[in-house]
């Protein structure tokens, strides 16, 4: 972590072109720059976005002053593709969590689960294992590209990223997303293998596709705190 004056903030250096500013999932200052950029030329850049830093991460505290914190009990409701589910503890079935019935069943020992957290990741993964290469395949048709690979896994503070080689991965938690959220979060991946950053032309390719992309990207901005266990 480094810091610039009130501002912490992390650096990656890439092959890129331009200098970017993120705010992450957590709230943590990202700044994505060339590699032969200076520091002195890096302050400046965070001095002329102090503002919009300010205005971002007290928007990201009110949205995320409503996180939910779910318990593995009776009744506790879970997401899956937007819906909220209802969690049941039962003590017998195939698979250690399934979804059947309009509800989560979650197989329990002797009236616990202890290793829910690693079940539910391990649901969502396999669902996103099997849902979104098959609408990134749909869109890749559409949009004339074609990623390399495609992976579910556990993404720090990014939703998906895109590798300068064409491989996409995917955080778990996208599964919670609605399918119009999902295939946003696929499409903008996928937009990345035109454009590598969020210039006007790589909107413009998002735009094409889903021309509704603000109303799925806002969702998630509002909504995406609440996508955890």
């Amino acid at each position: 972590m480094r810091t610039f004056k009130d501002i912490e903030y992390t650096l990656k250096r890439s092959d890129r072109k331009t200098a970017s500013i993120y705010i992450e999932r957590d709230g943590q200052v990202s700044v994505l720059v060339p590699k032969g950029l200076s520091k002195a030329r890096i302050e400046e850049l965070l001095e002329s976005k102090r503002k919009w830093i300010y205005r971002n991460q007290a928007e990201w505290h009110d949205l995320n002053a409503t996180r939910v914190q779910r318990e593995y009990v009776n009744g506790e409701g879970f997401l899956y593709l937007g819906r909220t589910y209802r969690l049941k503890i039962v003590d017998q079935q195939d698979e250690p969590l399934m979804l059947k019935n309009g509800y989560f069943c979650l197989m329990s020992t002797n009236g616990s689960a202890p290793d829910a957290d690693t079940v539910f990741k391990e649901f969502y993964r396999t669902k996103g294992k099997e849902r979104i290469p098959e609408r990134a395949a749909f869109f890749e048709r559409r949009m004339g590209v074609k990623s390399k690979t495609i992976t579910v896994m556990e993404l720090k503070n990014r939703w998906a990223s895109c590798t300068p080689g064409g491989k996409l991965n995917f955080h778990w938690k996208c599964m919670m997303a609605p399918s119009t959220v999902l295939d946003y979060i696929v499409v903008h991946e996928l937009a990345h293998l035109i454009h590598a950053n969020h210039t006007e032309a790589f909107w413009n390719e998002v735009d094409k596709v889903l021309p509704d992309y603000g109303d799925r990207k806002e969702w998630l901005r509002i909504h995406g705190a609440g996508m955890d266990l």
